[in-house]
């Protein structure tokens, strides 16, 4: 697994968010390539240098999977033209889209798990290797929250946010959220 980029989320002082860019992670699995949340435009040259430097041709990513279908988490869709595009069901997703629903298997040791309450379309990545990761997307958009165990300032549903916060974490070893850098949780 690689971090193409990493995210962040800038908020002003009465809490409304200023800059908002997603983590961009690329995992492979059984000879296939996935990226999940390709993110926003200002994360291009990032997402761009990120495979140059691990020796990756954008052109063989097959895959892309959006946590959900906010633009922060999918403007940069456009640099992997024939990947298939995986999204959860509850959004509105456009015709070139590959509709989940509920939990799937998409290559050895990597599983879509619906982790709603941020969006009721939101989906996180769980990757089993040498350690669990947990690409969270907005369901955990912060260590932070994690940490003090609040949803998303922005959710849909906050009973369905924090159920989905603890399915992440009583999986993961590792996880990267939708707006910062991977960090390591201690199982309780």
């Amino acid at each position: 697994m690689d971090i193409l980029a990493i995210g962040n989320l800038l908020r002003g002082e009465d809490g409304s968010v200023i800059e908002a860019n997603s983590t961009s992670t690329l995992i492979r699995s059984d000879g296939r390539l996935i990226v999940v949340d390709p993110g926003s435009r200002m994360m291009r040259p990032a997402v761009k240098l990120s495979f140059r430097q691990i020796g990756v041709f954008m052109k063989d990513v097959d895959t892309v999977v959006l946590t959900h279908l906010h633009y922060d988490h999918m403007e940069n869709l456009d640099l992997f033209p024939d990947a298939e595009v995986l999204i959860h069901s509850g959004g509105e997703g456009g015709p070139d889209h590959t509709v989940v629903e509920g939990d799937l298997k998409i290559a050895e040791g990597v599983e879509l798990v619906h982790t709603p309450g941020h969006t009721w379309d939101s989906m996180s990545v769980f990757v089993k290797g040498d350690l669990k990761y947990a690409i969270a997307g907005d369901a955990i958009p912060l260590e932070d929250n994690l940490r003090r165990m609040v949803p998303p300032r922005f959710n849909v549903d906050k009973d369905a946010a924090m159920k989905s916060i603890k399915t992440i974490a009583n999986f993961a070893d590792v996880i990267v959220p939708g707006h910062g850098a991977p960090f390591r949780i201690r199982k309780r």
